[in-house]
């Protein structure tokens, strides 16, 4: 059921190889991770298939999606990340203000295709992923780095000195060690951004945070107003509500998990509306990773991602929009380091120092 193009053939032809160039300055991708680990159980199993009504009535149809999707590196939620955004399985301190040791795609893509910094941004759910845009490599780093808006860090900074009892819902920034509190850029900063980049005032940054009740709800709130006023032609969305399950309540893990489902419908239909998208934009969703089985005795089943089982490591991934099949299913294990390449083949970069490969599917 193999689709697409591989790199064997044609493209490298140069004239070829110069239509895909000339197209890919016209294309553009969104890249959501469904971030918290979700298991199959609760997912797309039988039984957990009512709690993702839109991933399975809406977009599966229109997407290719892969069954078998292998995290083998760090289940950490920030070190997974970045591990996907490296194409490299990272081994920095998940808890730690560190910027990926390899090259990210933000980086490659800036510096391969002369994108200017207004091109590639990353919308991060914690502020612990500050420096998820640009790596510490020296060939790279932040000069060729994709901007970075932490929603709950602007809101921090907006609400500095009122009072912040109505936003604690959004607040919350780490569900699995919430002593973990990082250093970051001061407030004026902050603020600035949030008025220059997303044009923005503070009174009604602040009247849209109220109407909101979860941190992903802002992150995609803040997504959308990037898309309408920078229309960047790179746009990673890391949602991470579903990790309230360290907290051990299953009820809200399930709440999230449905949330997260209509946020990323959401995000489509925000594609799809907006013409400087539609029909030319490539939205990939993918989980980080699981979460443990009930089934293990080392762990602690939907609670936590601790065991390394193959419920903690499988995932899945979709792929729908420009140059993407519809309607097709791949069962065969693909890595979660295989994204990167697979985006530089279809934007016209080139991944060096990846070690995934890109995927023949998609590429």
């Amino acid at each position: 059921m193999s689709a697409g193009m591989t790199l064997g053939s044609t493209l490298f032809h140069s004239s070829a190889l110069a239509r895909a160039v000339t197209s890919s300055k016209k294309r553009k991708v969104i890249v959501i991770t469904f971030g918290g680990g979700a298991r199959d159980q609760e997912t797309f199993a039988p039984e957990g298939q009512e709690n993702i009504p839109h991933l399975i009535r809406e977009l599966i149809p229109q997407s290719t999606f892969f069954t078998q999707v292998v995290n083998r590196g760090i289940l950490g939620h920030y070190v997974a990340t970045a591990s996907i955004a490296t194409g490299v399985y990272e081994t920095i301190n998940n808890f730690a203000s560190i910027a990926p040791e390899h090259p990210t795609v933000f980086e490659y893509f800036r510096k391969d295709l002369k994108r200017p910094a207004t091109d590639a941004w990353v919308v991060a759910p914690s502020n612990g992923f500050n420096r998820i845009g640009a790596s510490s490599h020296r060939s790279y780093g932040s000069d060729l780095g994709a901007g970075v808006i932490l929603p709950k860090h602007l809101l921090s900074a907006a609400i500095s000195g009122r009072n912040s009892i109505n936003f604690e819902s959004l607040l919350r920034d780490n569900y699995e060690t919430p002593l973990y509190t990082p250093n970051l850029a001061g407030n004026s900063l902050q603020i600035r951004q949030l008025e220059e980049v997303l044009k923005l005032s503070l009174d009604d940054f602040m009247s849209h945070a109220l109407m909101l009740s979860s941190p992903d709800e802002l992150s995609v709130f803040i997504a959308r107003r990037l898309m309408r006023q920078l229309a960047p032609s790179l746009l990673w969305i890391t949602l991470h509500d579903i990790d309230i399950a360290h907290a051990g309540a299953y009820s809200l893990y399930i709440e999230a998990i449905r949330r997260t489902d209509r946020l990323c419908a959401d995000v489509w239909k925000a594609v799809q509306s907006d013409p400087e998208y539609a029909g030319k934009t490539t939205l990939f969703i993918l989980p980080d990773f699981g979460r443990d089985s009930d089934d293990d005795s080392s762990g602690n089943g939907f609670q936590h991602h601790r065991t390394g089982d193959a419920l903690s490591r499988t995932t899945w991934m979709m792929a729908l929009g420009a140059s993407v099949r519809e309607g097709v299913v791949f069962d065969r294990p693909a890595e979660s380091t295989d994204l990167l390449p697979t985006l530089g083949a279809m934007l016209g970069f080139s991944p060096a120092l990846a070690h995934g490969k890109p995927i023949p599917e998609l590429s």
